[in-house]
């Protein structure tokens, strides 16, 4: 694994310094899934998709996002994550992600790998990290051409909050590498380091042709970000993925749409779709009218924050005390049926343990990127777990 990081960033100390410190970012076990589950998650994703191109879901979903969500400049969102627990009855997609990180790591973790024998290399096929740099500089290309844009960028701004010292930022930087081998510039800036002056969006002084975004501010509402907002609603940049994209796939109330069939089949679902859609566990609103039932049925569910991510402020329902129930009634929350995700068996210093799994499908368009795993324990994912972090796919 880190010969791979170092050979891709060309730094002999980049697993060191980057990587050596995350103690729990990789786990040194994959993860195998069967084709028949993976086939079921993939509908389920293509579902989705189809559902967010109902008018009528567009209304629904649109209704409760900022005003800046309903500014449609052509990108559909790089990098979606779908992620998925393997319920006993099948897989059970818990959430949808804009900017899903992890992919670049995962896509060198997918490559590092090597099977044990000829037998078990045909039986897993060839992996799809193989496909996985090409994939990528074509998702990027189509969003700049979505937004009307001819040529290539010239220079892509991979942008966050503070990234030197986000938890991912060794991603950025393979982010970076990755852009500058393909003949595009590309810098890692801080969100409020952003200028927006004579009609270009400007890094350092320099002019930024597309942001490849990872804040999670996510209707960019900050302060710090006001210049990122002026520049992105002028068109004068291509963002992706944008507030748009976050508000129609991975505003947690949209949930409670795509598990309401009724609603869909109103819109124009077809019956095929509301098949697949099965995947998707039911979820509603929290409101003051239902909040009593909920505290009744709340040992079966999860509660979880409508602008949320990275697992914060997510509450398993037999976990939460009247404390945490008086702040989930105050509004701003989902209630999501539970799917008890599946376990994948490690050993800790020669002892067997089991840790949870669940599955990203890094997804671009329709199009699977690559299927990555993520090993925890606790109540949600986490990279603090021994045995812990992301985990290789195959599919067997």
């Amino acid at each position: 694994m880190c010969q791979a990081l170092e050979r891709e960033v060309g730094d002999p100390e980049f697993c060191r310094t980057f990587i050596g410190p995350k103690t729990h970012l990789f786990s040194n076990v994959p993860v195998f899934l069967s084709e028949a589950s993976v086939g079921e998650m993939l509908r389920t994703v293509h579902a989705v998709e189809a559902a967010t191109r109902l008018p009528g879901y567009r209304d629904a979903a649109l209704s409760w996002a900022p005003e800046i969500a309903r500014q449609d400049f052509g990108p559909v969102g790089a990098f979606m994550g779908y992620d998925f627990h393997l319920a006993a009855e099948g897989p059970r997609l818990i959430e949808v992600n804009t900017n899903a990180g992890g992919a670049f790591l995962n896509a060198l973790l997918a490559k590092a790998q090597r099977a044990c024998c000829r037998e078990v290399e045909v039986a897993l096929g060839r992996p799809e990290a193989d496909d996985f740099g090409p994939a990528v500089m074509r998702m990027f290309q189509h969003e700049w051409e979505l937004q009307g844009r001819q040529g290539i960028p010239r220079r892509i701004a991979i942008v966050d909050d503070r990234p030197a010292e986000q938890y991912l930022y060794p991603e950025f930087l393979l982010a970076q590498r990755f852009f500058q081998k393909n003949g595009i510039d590309a810098v890692i800036v801080a969100g409020d380091q952003l200028r927006y002056a004579r009609g270009q969006l400007l890094a350092e002084g320099q002019p930024i042709d597309l942001v490849y975004n990872r804040l999670v501010d996510f209707s960019f509402a900050d302060p710090e970000h006001r210049d990122l907002r002026a520049a992105y609603l002028a068109g004068a940049v291509v963002v992706t993925p944008n507030p748009r994209v976050h508000a129609l796939h991975a505003d947690k109330r949209n949930l409670a749409l795509l598990s309401d069939h009724a609603a869909l089949h109103g819109w124009g679902a077809s019956a095929s779709m509301l098949a697949d859609l099965v995947g998707v566990p039911h979820t509603v609103l929290v409101t003051a009218d239902n909040a009593q039932e909920l505290w009744r049925a709340r040992k079966s569910l999860f509660f979880k924050p409508a602008g949320g991510y990275g697992s914060k402020a997510v509450y398993r329902g037999d976990k939460v005390t009247t404390g945490v129930w008086a702040e989930i009634i105050r509004g701003g929350y989902v209630a999501q049926d539970f799917a008890a995700p599946s376990e994948r068996m490690v050993k800790l210093d020669g002892s067997p343990e089991s840790r949870k799994t669940d599955v990203r499908l890094y997804v671009y368009n329709g199009e699977v990127l690559l299927t990555a795993a993520r090993l925890y324990q606790g109540q949600t994912t986490n990279f603090r777990t021994p045995g812990g972090g992301f985990a290789p796919v195959f599919v067997i």
